[in-house]
């Protein structure tokens, strides 16, 4: 009887497994599918993509799979901007595989030449409909720079953020990375003020946002529950 058991289990194992791994998407973005896209379609299809990973029911994907398709080329929907920080996953958050996104990360998700030029090799050479700039809960850039952090390449880093610090109003004298609150206002201030950074400093993703072929829109990442919130 024991024997029988034991034959059953290795049985239902074996389907399992097999099952799991026939469920596994392989399938990666073309040049014809990307064309298709609209922004919106996309903007969707990363908020469909975040309640699937707050749900826990994010895509299975198979990896190996997916590095010789794309090997020979990649179409991606779009260009993220988001933290340096470890904590956000950014494919994950937005349920996207390989070759569907291009990822920029840097402390305080902030903007510089270099990730502009980025920005418009994606959108405008190899056809990205969305440009995401993410932030997030309790960015440890953002106290920096409103602590007036002053040590090396980070002050200069941080004082891409100061100027969003200075604008941001309190509604307490506290301001200091203390104010939880205060923390928050800035982070999501700081966020807007890429977005804004990005029309006013490239006028060929202006130019394409103006023509309805691109979106460029901020969001707000929450540590704690893993819900990525669009700013506008």
């Amino acid at each position: 009887m024991k024997g029988t058991q034991t034959f059953l289990l290795i049985c239902m194992v074996f389907v399992a497994s097999t099952i799991a791994a026939v469920s596994q998407s392989s399938h990666v973005m073309t040049k014809e599918q990307q064309d298709a896209l609209t922004p919106d379609a996309v903007l969707q299809e990363f908020q469909e993509g975040n309640r699937r990973f707050t749900q826990e029911t994010i895509t299975r994907r198979d990896h190996s799979a997916m590095v010789r398709k794309t090997a020979g080329g990649q179409y991606p929907k779009a260009v993220i901007l988001s933290c340096l920080d470890s904590r956000i996953p950014i494919e994950d958050v937005v349920d996207q595989g390989l070759g569907d996104v291009f990822v920029a990360r840097i402390a305080g998700n902030v903007i510089n030449d270099d990730i502009l030029g980025s920005m418009e090799f994606g959108c405008a050479v190899m056809g990205s409909k969305l440009i995401l700039v993410v932030g997030h809960t309790n960015c440890g850039a953002v106290k920096g720079a409103i602590d007036d952090v002053e040590i090396d390449h980070i002050g200069i880093l941080l004082a891409k953020i100061r100027p969003v610090v200075k604008q941001t109003p309190s509604t307490t004298s506290d301001r200091t990375s203390k104010n939880a609150a205060f923390v928050e206002s800035v982070s999501q201030a700081h966020v807007d003020h890429v977005v804004t950074e990005i029309r006013r400093r490239s006028k060929i993703l202006a130019t394409l946002e103006a023509e309805g072929k691109i979106k460029i829109v901020g969001s707000y990442y929450d540590l704690e529950t893993g819900v990525l919130t669009m700013r506008k």
